[in-house]
């Protein structure tokens, strides 16, 4: 690991890059990503859009032994359950209409790295059974297909919903939900935090200054 690495994963290291605010909401959360990339453990992203979620788990990522690693995004809010099932998993040739070649899935391609999925919560009931058998068991079958296929694959989940309440809606699994919450990192939005604003400001005031000076 690099001295860079290692400063940031110190506790008392400096912000995460990319990520502006030093008020002392965000200080626990650098703080939580730094304890938390010492390990393997899956995570869970908690707030709403905009605010850095994608950030800090790359972060995550980076500073992990993992780091040297693929990092994978998903966004499971863009796709529909079917087209999501494949970006996931991969196919094979046949097996739906318009699969006219075998496809690698998003998994396999974080194999020994990180997979990021984004808006866990638009998953649906079914995707979510295929998503708890690979955090329980680090394999799956491609759709289309019967060879089981094992990955080694750090999970990091993010939600812009409280997923307890899609829980006790009914929409989302309980047992999925556990075993993404290893880690819970809430990210507060920026109204929770106005000590920040200035940062912010100053910093944005900085960014277009030197586009203009370009």
């Amino acid at each position: 690991m690099s001295a860079a690495n290692s400063n940031y994963l110190s506790d008392t290291g400096p912000p995460i890059p990319g990520i502006i605010g030093s008020s002392l909401a965000m200080q626990d959360v650098y703080r939580l990503t730094r304890r938390v990339a010492r390990s393997n453990a899956s995570v869970l992203l908690l707030g709403e859009t905009g605010t850095g979620k994608e950030m800090i788990a790359t972060a995550i990522h980076r500073l992990s032994d993992r780091g040297s690693g693929p990092f994978v995004k998903v966004n499971c809010g863009a796709l529909s359950e079917s087209l999501l099932e494949s970006e996931l998993f991969g196919h094979v040739r046949g097996s739906f209409t318009g699969a006219i070649n075998n496809r690698t899935g998003r998994f396999e391609a974080a194999h020994t790295g990180t997979i990021f999925l984004d808006e866990i919560n638009s998953t649906t009931l079914h995707l979510q059974i295929k998503l708890l058998r690979v955090l329980q068991e680090r394999e799956f079958e491609r759709v289309g297909d019967t060879q089981t296929v094992a990955v080694d694959t750090r999970v990091i989940a993010a939600s812009n919903r409280n997923l307890m309440s899609e829980v006790e809606a009914e929409r989302f699994r309980e047992d999925l939900y556990w075993r993404l919450n290893v880690v819970p990192i809430d990210i507060p939005p920026l109204r929770d935090r106005r000590e920040d604003v200035p940062e912010l400001v100053a910093h944005f005031l900085n960014y277009y200054s030197e586009l203009n000076e370009r």
